[in-house]
């Protein structure tokens, strides 16, 4: 398994820690066994009134389907996506089946992807997510029923394989060192005090 540990400020689940989203994978194919354990623990992720809204849509390379989802992908990601042998779109219901909004529905799904992560992350497999999808093209192509919204792709396989066969820009990205916000820009104890981006920047 190829390693870029978070350099954490404290001390947190390995999981956690091991966790990171590349642009390359190992050669290794998704097993159907393997699939099945991943959306198992997406079945048991909390959600708002247990409403459960996530759906998936996912394929295998070499599929109709995967060059479906590919083609739904943004030009970046369609650079690098090819090394991924299983691709996945996903998306809410975004009523409850009541027919009221569900404001929380894009919540659960996140929710649902960070059990999926981790579960897979504790199988040495990689899930690289994208906000770069055409949701409109994916709509069309999938036949997606109206009170469902795609929100994002996600790209998944085995850690592995070489960065030099990436983009330039790409593979500086790749090897470049993880980095995350202070938690003191958005913790706050007691009252709201974070310092706000400028309206004129």
């Amino acid at each position: 398994m190829k390693e870029k540990p978070a350099k954490t400020d404290h001390d947190i689940h390995p999981l956690i820690r091991q966790r990171w989203s590349p642009r390359m994978f190992g050669d290794g194919m998704i097993e159907p066994s393997v699939v099945d354990r991943l959306f198992e623990a997406v079945r048991w992720a909390a959600s708002s009134s247990n409403a459960q809204p996530w759906r998936f849509i996912y394929a295998y390379r070499g599929s109709e389907a995967y060059e479906k989802i590919f083609h739904c992908l943004s030009d970046s990601n369609q650079k690098w996506v090819r090394n991924a042998p299983f691709l996945m779109l996903t998306a809410i219901q975004e009523k409850f089946d009541s027919g009221k909004e569900n404001y929380h529905a894009l919540h659960d799904l996140g929710l649902a992807m960070g059990n999926f992560t981790l579960q897979a992350q504790s199988m040495q497999i990689a899930v690289h997510q994208m906000a770069g999808v055409d949701w409109k093209k994916a709509h069309e192509v999938f036949g997606v029923p109206e009170g469902f919204h795609v929100a994002t792709a996600v790209a998944v396989g085995y850690y592995g394989g070489d960065e030099d066969q990436l983009p330039e820009a790409l593979k500086k990205r790749e090897t470049a060192g993880r980095q995350r916000k202070k938690q003191s820009e958005f913790i706050a104890f007691g009252k709201w005090q974070f310092d706000e981006p400028s309206k004129n920047a």
